[in-house]
This record gives C-alpha cells, sequence and structure tokens, in this order.
C-alpha cells in the first residue's frame, strides 16, 4: 500500500469516533508494523491534522475538531463522477479502475447530501465494450506505460490511406479528441515530431529500450511543436 493512501486510511478510521483507536488495531488492518503506525501518526500531527493521543494508549481526532471531508462544490463533485465516467468508458482498463478507485475513496469521506448528489448527475458515458474494444483498451494501457516509461516501440501502422510502415518512435503523450485518441511521439525514422491514431496500428511492440529527455525532441518540445501547428492552421 502506497504511504500516501496508508495516511488516508488511517484520516478516515479515525473521523467520528469516541474512544480511542489502537495503534496494534490500526496496524492490522493496515497490514504494517506498530512502528510504522507510530511513525505515520506522527507525521500527520506534525503536518497539522488534529490527531490526539499516544502509543500505547489510542488515538482521538481532537475533540471538538474534525478533518474537513474535502472542499469539493456540489459541481465540483459532479465534474468528478462525469470524468471518472469517461475515463471508464473511454480510456484503458487500468486508468479506468485507478480512476473509480479514487472516486471510491473520496466518497467514502463526504457528507450523506453530497454523496447523493454526486451520484444523481445525468451526464453518462455508456460502456460497452465487444473484442475489438477490449483489445484497444488494452492498447492504450502498453502505450500509456510505455510513455510513463519512456520504452521505445515499434509500430506497424497503416496511414489513413491505407498505406503500411514500421515506425520506431519515442512515444510522449496520448491524447483524446473526443472521438480518436492520438500517439504524439518522436519518430525515428522521419527525424521530427508525428502523431499516430492508435485505432490505424497493427502492431506494437516494446523494443526494450529507453529514451532520454532530449532537448528538442521531448515532450515541452512537442507540445510547443504543436501549439505552433494548429496557430498556423487558425491564421
Amino acid at each position: 500500500m502506497r504511504r500516501a493512501d496508508r495516511l488516508f486510511l488511517i484520516i478516515h478510521a479515525l473521523r467520528g469516533r469516541r474512544t480511542a483507536l489502537q495503534a496494534r488495531q490500526l496496524a492490522g488492518t493496515l497490514g504494517v508494523s506498530l512502528r510504522t503506525v507510530y511513525r505515520d501518526v506522527a507525521d500527520l500531527q506534525l503536518s497539522g491534522v488534529p490527531i490526539e493521543g499516544e502509543a500505547g494508549v489510542g488515538y482521538l481526532l481532537r475533540k471538538g475538531s474534525d478533518i474537513p471531508p474535502l472542499m469539493f462544490t456540489a459541481d465540483e463533485l459532479e465534474s468528478l463522477v462525469v470524468g471518472t465516467r469517461f475515463v471508464r468508458a473511454f480510456a484503458g482498463q487500468k486508468l479506468a479502475e485507478s480512476a473509480q478507485a479514487a472516486l471510491l475513496k473520496i466518497e467514502a469521506v463526504l457528507p450523506v447530501e453530497l454523496r447523493d448528489r454526486a451520484t444523481r448527475t445525468r451526464i453518462y458515458a455508456p460502456i460497452w465494450r465487444d473484442q475489438t474494444k477490449t483489445d484497444f483498451a488494452a492498447l492504450i494501457d502498453r502505450l500509456n506505460a510505455a510513455i510513463t516509461d519512456s520504452q521505445v516501440l515499434r509500430l506497424e501502422y497503416a496511414d489513413e490511406a491505407g498505406r503500411e510502415s514500421m515506425r520506431e518512435v519515442e512515444p510522449l503523450c496520448l491524447a483524446f479528441w473526443g472521438g480518436a485518441w492520438t500517439l504524439g511521439t518522436w519518430c525515428r525514422l522521419r527525424v521530427g515530431f508525428r502523431n499516430f491514431r492508435p485505432d490505424r496500428i497493427r502492431g506494437c511492440t516494446i523494443t526494450g529500450e529507453r529514451f532520454g529527455s532530449e532537448e528538442g525532441r521531448n515532450l515541452e518540445a512537442y507540445l510547443q511543436a504543436m501549439r505552433g501547428y494548429y496557430e498556423g492552421m487558425e491564421s
């Protein structure tokens, strides 16, 4: 379990309690040592979380105080729910599951009225996946992982006219245009930035080579080049 998740769960476990929660119980729930619980609670106290108690006694949130349940407005929560629905419908499976898990954590600490409001939004992104869509979601996950790990990819690609080519690329980002995904890359064949549609990728192989963030061919340079391209189209 990530430390950030552990700290979140400690605060959530103490919320609304009238009796002290033993460190041993927290350790068992979180699957960590007592020493880890003591250190985490001490760090939370130092950061300003109003936790009272000590090792061997147990912990409580200070009487009359509570941690705000996350300062979201109803409209902000609705946007999070809608965003999660779109990620589940159009992104890869890994991103979809992570978005849903994040939303569940948020909802766990919301007042009932806000939680109910968030789930009543009428904006939907229906999920319907046949085998083709499932395979495509898996490809998005692979591309995203390659971007995160700076892995060089070998693509078998067919352009809009159906012409096929083999490209070795350094993947920099993914963009969703409300109907189609785009993979932004540095293309070694063309020695320049190129965009590829994942739905036109016929094969994708991780070469095992990692690339660095070289000036002039990294994400910042790519975004600048794309801005210049689209501004030129508008003028």
